[in-house]
């Protein structure tokens, strides 16, 4: 059976899609991803709801030092900028030791010069009863990092400035887990939902 069908198909579990997608080797893993049709993403939100609940760790793994970046290869549904709808999530944990994580969107070179990094900061939900229904991480793109990021990531700024406000002002992202690489998130605007998801697949890291 395909990874379209599993994600169709109400009988299959995310459990079924997760272990699918672990069994492959990075490369194919990605493929699969890439190649989920835009309509599938809702569907695979809402089946993910049943899933193992994410972590800040599934992000940046505990073993990973202060300040050392883990990348994130993504896909989205937006209806803007339709030919450029792959990106990176970039992560890393800060250096001050809080329950937290920094990271910024890597959008291409042109997106990058036209959008700005898209900085937030990524925080556990679980003290928020109606964010943890949404996901158990939420991407804040209300907060910048206050504090050092990777060496070399652009300058931190806020999304409030320039073109980055249509994207990632007033934004916030909430994750949820598919399998040991992938997570998937629905996006809230303003405190409302809007019709936008967007799948995730780590890099594949020693020890991991």
């Amino acid at each position: 059976m395909s990874l379209h069908a599993m994600i169709q198909d109400p009988e299959i579990s995310i459990e079924q899609i997760g272990n699918f997608l672990d069994a492959l080797p990075p490369k194919y893993r990605l493929e699969q991803i890439y190649a989920i049709p835009t309509k599938l993403f809702a569907t695979l939100y809402e089946k993910a709801a049943l899933a193992m609940p994410v972590t800040l760790d599934f992000f940046v793994p505990h073993n990973r030092p202060p300040l050392q970046p883990v990348v994130h290869h993504g896909i989205n549904t937006l209806p803007l900028f339709q030919n450029y709808r792959q990106f990176k999530k970039v992560f890393c944990r800060p250096n001050d030791g809080t329950p937290r994580i920094f990271g910024y969107n890597d959008n291409g070179f042109l997106l990058n010069r036209l959008l700005g990094p898209g900085y937030f900061v990524a925080y556990s939900t679980r003290q928020r009863f109606e964010w943890h229904e949404r996901g158990a991480v939420v991407i804040d793109y209300y907060q910048v990092p206050e504090a050092a990021v990777a060496k070399g990531w652009p300058t931190v700024r806020p999304n409030d400035q320039g073109l980055q406000v249509l994207v990632y002002h007033e934004t916030r992202d909430f994750m949820r887990r598919i399998s040991r690489h992938v997570s998937i998130g629905g996006v809230w605007k303003r405190g409302d939902k809007i019709d936008v998801h967007f799948l995730l697949c780590r890099e594949e890291l020693p020890g991991v």
